[in-house]
């Protein structure tokens, strides 16, 4: 039987984010969104206690600022000492939140277990399994800025790291805090330039957002952050366990920690004969919506669209947040920040349709792009999506046919001058 390996790779904690914009709608969600990010660290701490892995790879940005509060330092410290008296290493570099200077002077307060990489050059590490023999080579640097011809990854190589350690090693990790090509501010580096460096695996912290480079032995990973902090950050969070094993495949397991889940919604309320009827759809969607989630609370941003005889009742002032407000009344697990009206007047498509004219053939190409067999509106959407470095939202493949028709009708709206 082979070497084999396993072990947590988080970052991107962001210990201390204020969560300004909420606070000035609700006070009490905000606060408990600062609740729910040390909550999500001590999941991540937990997942290394209950799944008994080798180590913790912590790839940047623990703190969301370069002066983080003795609180948040003291519960980060706590952590690391669960896993230090469960004989757990951690190995982290520093981010672009929390840069290397500012850990000067907490260095040495870390406990004998936590192993910490600068950002002007590689540093490198050898971690030993339980009975003393090399088990692993990690190649670790963190967030740099300063001006360079080469690569933040320069020097880390799975040859560097055995000549640096003086041994070789069954398995070679590499841990960077970078942009990869998602971000081309903050440290980027290529793919290619990574895979060529001989790794079994690049723990990746920066973006926010999972991301595997394609492949079935997926080698470079952003694990994302372990809590979302607004609504650019919906859906799971959490961090990767990652497996190992000589002659296999890399396996990589999600495990989520984040404890609140944010998530922008629509709602269709085309159908809906009054304003009662539309608060009863927004309702459904987000139950909906939270049956998929992780974790019981969620903060939602819901936009209500489609064509609807309530147009002119809902374009009156005040009439929208009056019914976020009511929303809000309505299930205190869930928290709407914005109510979005989106709708239109209603669309006399029969009549488009036979005056010939251009609304007629938009009307006719929507309906030709409705088609079972047909995922290339889906294999676009991916791809928009990833050039953005942004996640496609969970469920888009079964909303297809319904955001074509939305298409649709918003062009239509737009040509009649209704949505200038």
């Amino acid at each position: 039987m082979g070497a084999k390996l396993t072990f947590i790779h988080s970052g991107d904690l962001h210990l201390g984010a204020p969560f300004r914009g909420l606070r000035a709608l609700s006070p009490a969600w905000a606060q408990r969104l600062a609740r729910a990010i040390p909550e999500a660290y001590d999941r991540v701490i937990q997942a290394c206690l209950d799944n008994h892995v080798d180590f913790l790879l912590l790839a940047g940005d623990m703190f969301d600022t370069d002066k983080p509060s003795y609180a948040h330092m003291r519960h980060f410290m706590r952590g690391l000492e669960r896993l230090h008296d469960a004989g757990i290493p951690v190995y982290m570099i520093p981010g672009n939140h929390d840069p290397y200077p500012n850990w000067h002077d907490i260095i040495p307060q870390l406990p004998s277990n936590v192993r910490m990489a600068g950002s002007d050059a590689p540093e490198f590490f050898l971690h030993r399994d339980v009975d003393g023999a090399p088990l692993c080579l990690i190649a670790a640097r963190g967030f740099s800025n300063q001006a360079s011809d080469g690569s933040i990854a320069d020097g880390m190589t799975r040859a560097a790291a055995a000549q640096a350690c003086g041994s070789k090693a069954p398995f070679a990790v590499g841990m960077l805090h970078s942009g990869l090509w998602m971000d081309p501010f903050k440290a980027p580096v290529t793919e290619s330039r990574l895979l060529s460096a001989d790794m079994d695996y690049w723990a990746l912290g920066h973006i926010h957002m999972r991301y595997l480079a394609p492949g079935t032995d997926p080698r470079i990973a952003f694990c994302g952050c372990i809590q979302g902090r607004d609504i650019k950050e919906t859906g799971s969070r959490g961090c990767y366990k990652v497996t190992l094993e000589e002659g296999l495949p890399n396996k990589l397991e999600f495990i989520p920690t984040a404890q609140v889940e944010w998530e922008q919604l629509c709602v269709d309320v085309s159908g809906c004969a009054g304003v009662d009827d539309i608060l009863a759809a927004c309702v459904r969607v987000m139950f909906d919506a939270n049956a998929a989630a992780q974790c019981e609370e969620m903060v939602a941003r819901v936009t209500i669209g489609g064509p609807t005889q309530l147009y002119d009742v809902l374009a009156r002032p005040g009439t929208v947040e009056e019914m976020r407000a009511e929303l809000n009344e309505s299930y205190p697990a869930f928290y709407c920040d914005a109510l979005i009206n989106a709708t239109t007047p209603p669309l006399e498509k029969e009549g488009l349709r036979a005056a010939g004219l251009f609304p007629a053939a938009l009307i006719r190409s929507a309906e030709k792009m409705v088609a079972p067999q047909d995922d290339a509106r889906l294999a676009y959407l991916q791809e928009e999506f990833a050039r953005r470095g942004l996640a496609l939202p969970r469920g888009v493949d079964g909303m297809l046919d319904d955001l074509t028709e939305s298409a649709c009708d918003m062009s239509l709206t737009l040509l009649d001058g209704r949505g200038a």
